[in-house]
């Protein structure tokens, strides 16, 4: 459980940190490295970092998407077949940056392995 939260906090902090340096994949990146140093054990290698980018991305998009009232999403809303839910655009795009935050980890966690061995 202490590895768990571990990983879920230097996930977090190294999204939060590289998103102000890198594009939108600077969440592999975090996943990667979190996995690399604080390994984990069988399906939490994916879903801890998924959890930790899908709660920041939400509220990230949510706190950027609220300064202007949702206009600019509910517009991207209405152009993908989400009928022009801005809240469910919120929840993909968590998705979208959960499975790039579980992928990079999966691959940070393959490489701690080869190392090891």
């Amino acid at each position: 459980m202490k590895k768990n939260l571990i990983n879920f906090i230097t996930t977090l902090v190294l999204a939060i940190i590289l998103s102000q340096l890198l594009p939108w994949w600077h969440v592999m990146v975090a996943g990667f490295l979190s996995a690399l140093f604080f390994s984990l054990n069988r399906t939490a290698v994916f879903f801890i970092p998924f959890i930790a980018v899908f709660l920041f991305w939400i509220s990230y998009s949510f706190v950027l998407s609220n300064t202007n009232d949702f206009i600019l999403a509910k517009k991207i809303a209405i152009l993908l077949p989400l009928g022009g839910s801005s809240i469910l655009l919120l929840i993909v795009t968590g998705f979208i940056g959960g499975i790039a935050a579980g992928v990079g980890a999966l691959l940070g966690k393959q490489c701690s392995v080869l190392v090891k061995h």
